[in-house]
């Protein structure tokens, strides 16, 4: 499908709104993206027409259910490349597909052994090692990052040694945008034998990823930052490396058999999906992922970073404007200070003239201390986002920074 920006944005209905009196302009993507109008549809749709429980129904409704909710699998399996629908696990988000395999690796870990991550990470890929690191006895190092927000070279080979069990990092930063070379981080990481695990939450929207190019063992994102439902993410892992974790719930769908004696537990993916599975939700993150892959990826990605490069070319204007992040590599993604203004400030005033950005830590407090910022503003583009709402945000800039400095 040729890529259209004027098309783009009438599928999603959202943005054809006004706030406080203004169109709406939303630049809060890193956060959660918006969602078509086929994403929509299709939730309402199941509801309307084939709303049951999965996998066990004896009728009509549940094997249409069950139908659209293994295919959304299958679409899922073929978006990042994992080699079978075993592997892809269906979670109530990017937290909890992290909290799952942290989880299940506590037996392997012993007191002295090490989890490396990043300086940069989204608290939902510290949090969880940290508890890992507590129950066993183990050690979690970082890699450390310039001033620029990207990974220090060299920093990482310095923390690898044979200690080393789990490596565990972003693909792309929430705050700073830098995409990471996890690639190569994996080779190294792959050389003293740690399993991997790579946040792609902030990924995937922008750019493709296949996951058997990255020889990751664990991968995992969010629907919602996709332009699909909330509710719903994914755990990607090798068939091996999955079957090798222990249950994270109990409960039916997990279960072969149960007596009071023993449980068997099901095989994979059903072996970690504990209760009713978020079935709209699964179909919806489907039905975003066509929408979005039925366009030129090249194209879209050449067109976002067309957006970041105006905006960068724009921040001259603002007196006292500097930009936290300034990766060489880098998607959509702005975090700002304005001298003598509070990211808060700017976010209310923001919003006052109808546009939508993030303030705050971003959930990467340790990421605020290295720049000793209490938080930062954010603008984060989507590929339905314009040249003209780029402008819009640096005229409203420079009215707060008029008004207040």
């Amino acid at each position: 499908m040729i890529f259209d920006i004027d098309s783009v944005r009438k599928s999603f209905p959202i943005l054809d709104q006004e706030i406080n009196g203004k169109p709406l302009i939303y630049l809060d993507n890193a956060a959660s993206a918006q969602k078509p109008d086929t994403v929509i549809q299709s939730i309402s749709d199941y509801y309307c027409h084939d709303n049951s429980n999965v996998h066990r129904g004896a009728h009509t409704l549940g094997d249409r259910a069950t139908a659209a909710f293994e295919g959304a699998r299958e679409t899922v399996r073929q978006f990042i490349n994992a080699t079978t629908t075993k592997e892809i696990i269906w979670t109530g988000g990017t937290t909890e597909a992290i909290n799952i395999v942290a989880s299940g690796l506590t037996a392997s870990l012993k007191a002295g052994d090490e989890i490396i991550v990043s300086r940069m990470e989204h608290h939902a890929n510290i949090v969880p090692w940290q508890m890992l690191a507590e129950r066993t006895g183990a050690r979690l190092k970082v890699i450390e990052i310039n001033d620029a927000g990207e990974l220090i070279e060299g920093a990482f080979d310095q923390l690898l040694t044979e200690l080393t069990k789990i490596v565990a990092v972003t693909q792309v930063s929430n705050v700073l945008g830098t995409i990471n070379p996890v690639k190569e981080i994996i080779e190294k990481a792959k050389s003293v034998g740690a399993i991997t695990l790579i946040d792609g939450a902030q990924a995937v929207p922008h750019f493709l990823v296949d996951v058997q190019a990255l020889d990751c063992d664990f991968f995992v994102f969010s629907s919602h930052k996709l332009f699909g439902p909330t509710g719903v993410g994914v755990l990607y892992g090798k068939e091996e490396k999955l079957n090798a974790l222990p249950p994270y719930q109990g409960g039916g769908e997990m279960i072969e058999r149960v007596t009071f004696e023993k449980t068997t537990y099901n095989e994979l993916p059903y072996k970690f999906e504990a209760g009713t599975p978020p079935i709209s939700e699964a179909i919806g993150l489907a039905k975003a992922i066509e929408y979005f892959t039925a366009f030129d990826r090249q194209s879209i990605e050449l067109y976002e970073n067309n957006l970041l490069k105006y905006a960068n070319s724009m921040v001259c204007n603002v007196p006292g404007m500097r930009i936290i992040g300034t990766a060489a590599n880098k998607v959509p993604v702005m975090s700002f200070m304005i001298d003598g203004l509070h990211p808060s400030d700017i976010g209310t005033l923001l919003d006052q003239q109808g546009i939508a950005i993030r303030t705050g830590h971003h959930c990467a407090m340790p990421l605020m201390d290295f720049y000793g910022l209490p938080g930062t503003a954010r603008a984060s583009f989507a590929f339905y986002n314009t040249q003209a709402e780029v402008e819009k945000l640096f005229e409203g800039l420079q009215k707060i920074q008029r008004l207040f400095t």
